[in-house]
């Protein structure tokens, strides 16, 4: 058995992967713990050939079914300590490759960011900031005393009860909120079992007080959101995106933004990303922009690699795995 490290930037490797976690490599599946990128397993007809397991993370490079059965053919899996495996995972996949991805471990803090932001936007904290800073310290007070729910018995609507949209339902749980959501692929008995509602958009948009977007980003959900949705948002209203900004139609945001300030849009993630220079979300006072930080950062990244680490001894060991990807997941997922 032979196990490798994938990926053609070796510092993104140390910044995901700690010693501890290498050293359970070492012991599991005696990995080498050179960095390979694809220009080393191309350039090499022999070199690869029994390699049976890939460890890697963000910055992987994508191979085609060709290049795979060429330079891996006793390749069996790979183990990927990030999020989103769409990009790269279908060729290995249709190769009969086994894919594991950390996105469990990834949905932790961009659940913990989305609760966090929640509850700020319930107070009111947005537009009352800026107006204390602006030293009008009783207008902020009257504005939160008067627009402002606080965070009991306020309706949440969360849009896709994915991996990280049932993560912040579940985390949800420790305030006493009545949780709307959309989503055509949740099942009845599921909602049941989150304890949630489930609605369509227009019920979302237009009685919630936090609006927050959990889609998987697909062809189906690009431009999903749009001024039908925005425009009717209850007075004091917030819409959150650490989903992805193409499920925005933005020019839309940007037009409700402008007509009504009454509202607020925190957003993670743009479409493109960043915004492009002479993007109205700069200007807008009513636009919180955050630089996709809601996912693993920091020590956070060590999750991920731990999760694949576990992965990797469950599936050695015969035992039942939590994360390994089907084609047929790929449909539906981020």
């Amino acid at each position: 058995m032979k196990t490798i490290f994938y990926n053609p930037n070796p510092a993104k490797i140390d910044e995901v992967y700690p010693e501890r976690v290498v050293e359970e490599l070492r012991r599991l599946g005696d990995i080498d713990t050179t960095v390979y990128s694809k220009a080393d397993l191309l350039s090499a007809d022999e070199k690869f050939a029994d390699v049976e397991y890939i460890f890697s993370t963000w910055e992987l490079e994508p191979l085609t079914e060709e290049e795979i059965r060429r330079h891996l053919p006793s390749l069996k899996a790979v183990f990927y300590s990030a999020g989103t495996v769409q990009f790269f995972a279908r060729p290995f996949l249709n190769c009969g490759v086994k894919v594991f991805s950390a996105w469990a471990a990834n949905a932790v803090p961009v659940a913990e960011y989305t609760v966090a932001q929640i509850i700020l936007a319930n107070k009111g904290y947005y537009l009352s900031a800026p107006t204390v800073k602006t030293k009008r310290y009783a207008e902020a007070r009257k504005s939160f005393e008067e627009h402002y729910p606080g965070n009991f018995n306020v309706k949440v609507g969360i849009i896709g009860a994915g991996m990280i949209g049932k993560l912040v339902i579940q985390m949800l749980k420790a305030y006493r909120m009545d949780v709307l959501v959309f989503d055509p692929f949740l099942a009845d008995e599921q909602a049941t079992a989150l304890g949630v509602k489930k609605v369509d958009l227009a019920e979302l948009f237009s009685t919630c007080h936090v609006i927050s977007n959990h889609l998987a980003n697909n062809t189906q959900t690009q431009g999903m959101l749009k001024a039908e949705h925005f425009a009717t948002m209850r007075p004091y209203a917030t819409f959150i995106n650490t989903g992805r900004g193409a499920q925005v139609v933005e020019k839309d945001l940007i037009s409700v933004l402008r007509e009504r300030s009454d509202l607020v849009a925190v957003l993670d993630v743009t479409d493109p990303e960043p915004p492009v220079e002479s993007s109205p979300f700069y200007d807008l006072e009513n636009c919180i922009l955050t630089p996709h930080i809601a996912g693993s950062c920091g020590f956070e990244k060590y999750r991920m690699a731990e999760y694949m680490s576990e992965e990797f001894r469950n599936h050695l060991q015969g035992r039942p795995c939590k994360y390994e990807v089907t084609l047929k997941m790929l449909e539906t997922m981020a």
